[in-house]
């Protein structure tokens, strides 16, 4: 037994030693503390709630601003499509507009802003609880909503723009064939989503966040987001391909909410990198006591975040000493102050 703490305080020496594993390390353990994968689930639950909707506004809106462009038209929807590797061409083809009612679009508009108000404000509590911002610096009433609303149009204008430029960044097939015309269309997408997430992120996050340490989740996350459409088809495909239409319906319910659940843990673990990257909370122990500075720090930010209230004081007590003996010393901090 006493082999085995030796081997692993060994390993925990050997990766705090190093930045190349003591950061994605950090990352890994700052994602467990802050239960982020609980936040993804509710994310990609409001997700799932909002995108038909958000695709019956969407196909009703390119019924009659591209009803002349019937090409055009195709060519966003297939993009649409691409956005959900595997179960695209099943979810686009669930929902119809009729052309020339505004039945539709009134219908999908009130469903979209529901779910679209849920999607948002989940994003918030995640982003928020990942930058650990006190709950009495949150925005409240009536700043959430109207960064929800913020969220809602910069995501939904912002897909809705990036889906349409990569229509016409394909159109430089005509000249550009083969490797040309995919280099073309995944830098478009990328950089307009690099913009989008960065937008998303600065709606979401308090003020006391600057926007200059948003910028490498954003980074990340469009990365992220441009890899899991090229290779996440392999991932659901087995299980959107069906010829029985039971069978296809659930396989686009689960696809569907795998895709959403895998993106949304993507884009907080990009976010956690931002947060382990500014705060300086590297490198981590894996196999505490003893506590690196990295922790000290961690514990304290995790502690302050449940100040509910300005005059509300919060005290973090850490051991002083490199054991996890009796002695203790009060190590920082009073929120509020």
């Amino acid at each position: 037994m006493k082999r085995v703490k030796l081997l692993l305080k060994g390993m925990d020496n050997f990766q705090q030693q190093r930045p190349v594993l003591a950061f994605p390390i950090a990352v890994w353990k700052k994602f467990g503390d802050d239960q982020a994968g609980s936040l993804a689930a509710l994310i990609a639950y409001y997700a799932f709630a909002s995108i038909f909707p958000l695709l019956l506004v969407l196909i009703t809106v390119l019924g009659v601003v591209l009803r002349n462009h019937p090409a055009l038209q195709t060519r966003v929807l297939n993009d649409v499509a691409h956005n959900f590797p595997g179960i695209g061409s099943l979810l686009t083809g669930s929902v119809h507009a009729k052309s020339g009612t505004g039945i539709a679009l009134a219908i999908g508009l009130i469903f979209a802003f529901i779910g679209g108000r849920g999607v948002a404000t989940a994003i918030q509590n995640a982003l928020n609880a990942v930058w650990e911002v006190p709950l009495t610096r949150r925005p409240g009433f009536p700043g959430s909503i109207l960064r929800s609303l913020g969220m809602i149009l910069v995501i939904g204008i912002g897909e809705i723009v990036s889906f349409t430029l990569a229509g016409f960044a394909g159109g430089v097939g005509t000249v550009f064939t083969g490797v040309g015309a995919y280099i073309a269309t995944t830098a478009v997408s990328l950089i307009l989503n690099v913009g989008v997430f960065w937008l998303a992120f600065r709606l979401g996050t308090a003020a006391e966040v600057a926007g200059r340490d948003l910028w490498l989740g954003a980074v990340l996350s469009a990365i992220a987001w441009q890899v899991l459409q090229s290779v996440g088809a392999g991932l659901i495909r087995h299980a959107a391909h069906t010829s029985n239409t039971t069978n296809a319906t659930f396989a686009l319910v689960l696809g569907l909410l795998a895709f959403l659940y895998l993106q949304a843990e993507l884009t907080l673990y990009a976010v956690e990198a931002s947060a382990v990257h500014a705060r300086r909370l590297w490198p981590r122990s894996m196999f505490p006591p003893p506590l690196t500075e990295a922790d000290r720090r961690a514990y304290e930010l995790y502690a302050k975040v449940q100040q509910r209230r300005p005059e509300q004081e919060i005290e973090s007590r850490l051991p002083e000493a490199d054991d996890s003996g009796p002695s203790a010393k009060p190590d920082a901090d009073r929120a509020g102050r």
